[in-house]
């Protein structure tokens, strides 16, 4: 049902205490909370909710918490204890009273997650309208963008063969004793030393002991996958409970370290793929591709992300270009009249021609573009701060929804962070200004 309105309490209560009385009404978090409108919000939710059940948790807490958790790149376990803790993060959730227990259920926010996932980027749209209303951001800067790509890493172990046929072969026979299907040999402690002696083999590279130990592993998990299909025949009901892990575990014995195609390279994250980007520190990544797109200039208030998308099934970056321009259009409301990319949108379909300016192009690149075009590696820094100062370093939400819902949040909170700085770089020009207004007035009082 459609989240329930909290309503505001008529009278004072005698044993707990009013938070506009116990904070700082010039907090930035204060200050930032009263610019959200929080009833658009709603209603652009309305439509993630059936019109029966109970009322859902009030949207204003469920959605602050979100911004607060990528804002201040805490966990969710790290957001619900500060919560209780912090009154400035009760007041930005919409509390009236400093409440000294959780009123909520702790697994609110994964349950939020799946059912408005795809509804995120509205997040993405308000934080840039308060940056527009507070004067961090103009109109004309969304005019002139930059578009990069790059890898957010799935909370997964570095993929060997060793690793991925070792743990087909133990969830496997978790799952056979889950259900009662009696193995022959789950070979759960033969597996383990076997995955164990291959790692030491690479190792100290005797690559033939190391292939013995993985011919192994391959022939012990084809067993247990032919003895479960020969326990399960017959069995609609379990057929269909063993019907993906055979799969999975089919797919890690078919595969190859080298081979062309599909991989799979994580037993829990079957969505992950293998992405090279040419880095010399890690030649290769295992995540999935996300587009993020910046203003071009260094806005008053920073470089500000105007769209983040994720993309699944590692496609080229040229490819991608025509999705992410009409959706920036549609989420800023203005046209791009200009687009800087790098050398790997090279051959890109983007529907505005002419218009698009690759890093080393030399062919229609003079005055202000030539300026503009220097300032394209600027959204390296924009997505370093991604990862170090949120969550795209590591994603450990599940499936692609929560990749791209890890992708949007952690550029709503990169650009509330800079909402925030210029919301406290304010209030030191008021204070300044202040002091500078009282002065003059209190050395006149000492001369008379």
């Amino acid at each position: 049902m459609r989240p329930k309105k909290p309503e505001k309490a008529k009278h004072d209560d005698l044993f707990l205490v009013r938070l506009d009385l116990l904070i700082n009404p010039r907090h930035e978090l204060v200050q930032l909370a009263n610019q959200i409108d929080w009833d658009w919000i709603d209603e652009q939710l309305v439509p993630c909710f059936s019109d029966q059940g109970r009322p859902a948790e009030p949207s204003r807490f469920m959605i602050g918490m979100f911004m607060l958790k990528h804002t201040y790149d805490l966990s969710d376990e790290q957001t619900w204890d500060r919560w209780v803790n912090d009154p400035y993060f009760q007041y930005f959730t919409g509390e009236e009273f400093f409440q000294h227990v959780l009123p909520h259920e702790r697994s609110g926010m994964s349950h939020w997650r799946k059912r408005i996932g795809d509804k995120l980027d509205i997040l993405l749209q308000e934080s840039l309208r308060i940056a527009h209303d507070s004067g961090a951001l103009k109109k004309e800067d969304l005019a002139r963008i930059t578009v990069d790509s790059t890898v957010q890493p799935k909370n997964i172990t570095f993929p060997t063969d060793a690793k991925l046929l070792e743990t087909a072969i133990q969830q496997l026979g978790k799952l056979a004793k889950k259900h009662g299907v009696s193995l022959r040999q789950s070979y759960s402690r033969l597996a383990k030393r076997a995955a164990m002696m291959a790692g030491r083999y690479a190792h100290a590279k005797q690559f033939k002991r190391q292939n013995r130990m993985l011919k192994f592993l391959r022939t012990r998990l084809g067993r247990i996958i032919r003895d479960i299909g020969r326990k399960i025949d017959g069995d609609e009901k379990l057929q269909d409970i063993f019907a993906q892990p055979l799969s999975k575990g089919s797919q890690i014995r078919s595969q190859k370290q080298r081979q062309r195609g599909w991989k799979l390279y994580s037993w829990h994250a079957p969505e992950t793929e293998c992405i090279g980007k040419g880095k010399a520190a890690k030649p290769y990544e295992f995540g999935c591709k996300v587009s993020l797109t910046t203003t071009n200039k260094r806005c008053r208030g920073g470089q500000f992300i105007l769209h983040a998308k994720a993309f699944h099934g590692n496609p080229y970056d040229g490819h991608t270009l025509r999705n992410v321009i009409e959706e920036t259009q549609a989420l800023t409301g203005r046209e791009v009249e200009r687009i800087y990319v790098d050398k790997g949108y090279r051959g890109h379909d983007a529907p505005i021609q002419g218009r698009v300016f690759r890093s080393g192009q030399k062919r229609g690149v003079h005055g202000q573009i030539k300026r503009e075009l220097r300032r394209r590696s600027a959204i390296e820094a924009t997505i370093g701060h991604c990862k170090t100062d949120g969550h795209m370093d590591r994603n450990f939400l599940k499936g692609r929804l929560g990749d791209q819902v890890n992708a949007v949040m952690s550029a709503v909170g990169y650009n509330f962070r800079l909402i925030l700085k210029w919301l406290r770089k304010l209030l030191c020009l008021i204070i300044v200004a202040l002091l500078n207004e009282i002065s003059p007035m209190s050395r006149l009082k000492m001369a008379s």
